[in-house]
């Protein structure tokens, strides 16, 4: 992360979440009149409809563009995967994979040039991880909105949509202790195996969140606390974009279980705030499809996917491409010459 940040408080950015914009309203009727116009009966694109028209809202146009997209992938090291072994890989992963990624050799890195994406990979003080939370609050006020600027930074203008996803070992534990926290749940409810562990390292999980829930109960007072206490940086530079993209009128596609626990963050503060998002895949961690449930979300795509890295959302981003492109490019029935339904 630069050393040199926009100074920022967690309380600038709560202000930020209460005026954020709503849906171009004009550009959603557009698409929604141009449907009924297009070859094809009403509703058969099924889903691909839905997503045209929700991506004129948010793009505040009609017909909506895909010309430019951006796969985001944050990266953040976890204080509490040191000292409780709640992974089954050591912490020093995160920087090799960072590294997998500049060079080309991720599962993100194919998908993102199948997809016609480019690719930008932002490490966040990958050699200063955050604090253990089962002691203490992982991050301070003033890092966690540091995190939370970069992220925004992301969010370049001329972006058509943007995809988020992270990297870090110990985020499952991070994402199930702030879903813990956000929903006022018991830890094993929203644990699982992660990247493998086996029994005993799911105990060490549940016991770790636990811990964290107990250290930092005075403090959990609204979900911006909990991201600091609970979360990591690559959790508040996720918040950051999603913020940003709202203010730019940019939809977001937002990756497994860690991604969805940051967008849950602003979901508690105002249900409406992530609205400019979809969820691009069912994850296979348990934790990420009881969180669906409770953000009341169908996810785009169900593989049994559970890489992290943004590789959910930048496959879901074809099927973006697709309902964009079967909107805009087909004809309707007086330019085909194909009778209507009588």
């Amino acid at each position: 992360m630069a050393e040199a940040q926009p100074a920022v408080t967690l309380d600038e950015m709560r202000d930020i979440v209460r005026r954020l914009p709503g849906p171009d309203l004009e550009a959603g009727t557009e698409a929604r009149q141009r449907e009924t116009q297009l070859t094809k009966p009403a509703g058969a694109l099924g889903r691909l409809e839905e997503i045209s028209h929700w991506m004129a809202c948010w793009q505040g146009r009609h017909p909506p563009k895909l010309n430019h997209p951006r796969v985001a992938v944050f990266a953040g090291n976890h204080g509490v995967a040191a000292a409780r072994a709640v992974s089954a890989y050591p912490v020093a992963v995160t920087e090799q994979m960072v590294r997998n990624f500049q060079s080309g050799g991720a599962a993100v890195n194919q998908l993102s040039r199948i997809a016609d994406s480019d690719l930008q990979v932002y490490e966040l003080d990958l050699g200063r991880p955050t604090a253990d939370f089962t002691r203490g609050p992982a991050m301070d006020e003033e890092t966690c909105a540091r995190a939370m600027a970069y992220g925004m930074m992301a969010v370049e203008p001329g972006l058509d949509a943007l995809c988020l996803g992270e990297m870090g070992i110990g985020n499952t534990t991070a994402a199930a202790a702030l879903c813990a926290g956000l929903f006022d749940e018991p830890p094993a409810l929203w644990a699982g195996p992660g990247t493998g562990v086996d029994e005993a390292g799911l105990a060490r999980k549940v016991e770790a969140i636990g811990d964290g829930l107990a250290a930092n109960k005075d403090a959990l007072t609204d979900p911006f606390e909990v991201l600091r206490c609970l979360g990591g940086l690559e959790f508040a530079a996720i918040v950051g974009a999603i913020i940003a993209a709202r203010m730019a009128r940019t939809p977001v596609l937002l990756d497994g279980f860690a991604c969805t626990a940051a967008a849950a963050v602003l979901w508690a503060c105002d249900p409406r705030a992530i609205d400019h998002c979809l969820v691009a895949h069912a994850s296979a961690e348990p934790g990420h499809r009881l969180l669906l449930e409770r953000l009341d979300r169908d996810a785009l795509l169900d593989l049994g996917m559970r890489l992290g890295e943004a590789s959910g959302a930048a496959l879901a981003l074809q099927i973006v491409r697709a309902a964009v492109e079967c909107h805009a490019g087909m004809a309707t029935f007086a330019e085909a010459g194909v009778s209507k339904k009588g």
